[in-house]
């Protein structure tokens, strides 16, 4: 590509950073970064009532946490507003624009009236020709050509026309001084040097307006790519009803977000059959050629299933600080980073989630587990006290307390006592976990440590009953 790219992304701070927004921003960053190209962050905060500085941070911060570091910027629309009134000079001078002055309640009438004769209820051009000035309440639109058509070659969609009759006279400027949208985007996409516009297939019908922007201003055409949208698995478009659609709620729920970047870029874009991509190779592969043009169908499952993978293939070391917040929600005591690790690393293997994995360190972390009853009445019975008590004599006598150590003891301890493994093994993990179910009952006893060990198989013992 000879041309330097230059891509945006442009939220509006009236509210969080949703799902479909951060996969725009993500197609963005990606092609900017494969083509060496620059990314530009720009808030849009022209609605002035909803706009609010805490969005703004929930938007920056959700950015953050996925990695997606921008050029320039962020830019402000609010801070932009002479640039704008120099282009609607530009406009107004070159008789590309014009003020209106008729009134809401006009506007309804007509449109009211139109709708009834059966025609498109569109503004009817009455300020066009009357050559008005600035005034109270008027607002400045955009002559549009009514005649003939615009053309967008769409980079994902392909060739598509837009009637210039079907079109409005859309209003540039409000009354109270304030962009509106098509015209605030054309004019910071010129001034920003914009390359590619890549968006949401919900910003089709604007394109034509902007197209004609351009022109009139005199101004080169970025290329146009709109993607489809994501879908909830009813194929309705995705809601919160289909579940959390704030990214930083991906965060609160225990993703990591190399596991929510990789999802999002499936969701539309593919490269062959694979499915995992690390950082590096998004980069060097992505291109629009591979965006699909149907929507995609947002599955829960399927984010399970790659933040397990990422969660199993992390250092247990980089998981240990990501955890605490997810503990202390538990309310379990702070150990060191160390032995989180650690215990962390035997958790790796079965949770899809850090909030998964915090439930299962419950274990390592309190004073003495949880037990579950029928699992104690099953397992912990008086003929147990025997074997037990040898265990707890060769664990205490044990120098080396690690797993291969461990593993020795228990082999050689059930061939004295002629007895099969599982059937004392099972109980030591109930004595230890509380539970039938847990990670390898060694490693377990690995994390534990030798003083918690024998603790809790003393406490065991206690269960079991007169013979």
């Amino acid at each position: 590509m000879s041309e330097a790219v230059v891509t945006r992304f442009p939220p509006s701070p009236t509210g969080y950073l949703h799902i479909g927004g951060a996969r725009t921003a993500l197609f963005n960053w990606l092609y900017a970064r494969h083509h060496g190209g620059k990314f530009i962050l720009r808030i849009e905060d022209t609605d002035q009532a909803r706009s609010t500085e805490e969005s703004v941070k929930a938007i920056l911060d959700a950015m953050e946490w996925l990695d997606l570091g921008w050029d320039e910027g962020p830019y402000f629309q609010t801070q932009r507003f002479e640039t704008y009134r120099e282009y609607l000079q530009k406009l107004l001078g070159s008789g590309h624009a014009y003020y209106c002055q008729c009134t809401p309640e006009e506007l309804d009438e007509r449109r009211r009236a139109a709708m009834a004769a059966g025609l498109k209820p569109k503004y009817d051009g009455r300020c066009r020709d009357r050559d008005l000035g600035p005034g109270p309440s008027r607002v400045v639109r955009f002559r549009c050509p009514d005649r003939g058509a615009t053309a967008l070659n769409d980079l994902v969609k392909g060739p598509i026309f837009f009637e210039n009759e079907e079109l409005d006279d859309l209003v540039l400027e409000r009354s109270d001084g304030i962009p509106t949208y098509n015209f605030a985007v054309v004019v910071d996409d010129i001034t920003m040097g914009i390359t590619h516009v890549i968006r949401g297939d919900d910003h089709v019908n604007n394109t034509p307006r902007q197209i004609l922007l351009y022109e009139a201003l005199g101004a080169p055409l970025p290329h146009f790519a709109h993607v489809p949208m994501i879908l909830g698995q009813d194929r309705a478009r995705m809601s919160k009803r289909h579940g959390a659609t704030s990214v930083m709620a991906y965060k609160e729920m225990g993703y990591l977000p190399e596991a929510l970047v990789n999802y999002l870029v499936r969701l539309g874009w593919s490269h062959g059959d694979q499915e995992i991509f690390s950082r590096d190779e998004l980069v060097r592969l992505f291109t629009l050629k591979h965006v699909g043009k149907a929507p995609s169908v947002f599955s829960p499952e399927k984010l399970d299933w790659l933040n397990a993978h990422y969660i199993k293939e992390s250092p247990p070391e980089r998981l240990a600080p990501l955890l605490e917040p997810f503990l202390s929600a538990k309310g379990l005591p702070a150990r060191p980073r160390d032995y989180v690790a650690k215990a962390a690393k035997t958790l790796q293997p079965r949770c899809r989630t850090l909030r998964e994995m915090a439930d299962g360190m419950e274990l390592y972390l309190v004073e003495e587990p949880s037990m579950d009853p029928a699992a104690v009445r099953k397992f912990l019975t008086p003929a147990l006290k025997e074997p037990f008590e040898k265990l707890i004599e060769a664990i205490d006598a044990l120098e080396s307390f690690d797993e291969k150590s461990l593993e020795e003891l228990f082999h050689h301890l059930v061939e004295q006592l002629d007895m099969k493994l599982g059937k004392i093994a099972q109980p030591v993990r109930v004595a230890l976990t509380g539970s039938t179910v847990s990670p390898g009952l060694f490693e377990v006893i690995d994390v534990l440590g030798k003083e918690t060990v024998l603790r809790r198989l003393r406490t065991a013992m206690g269960c079991m009953g007169g013979q």
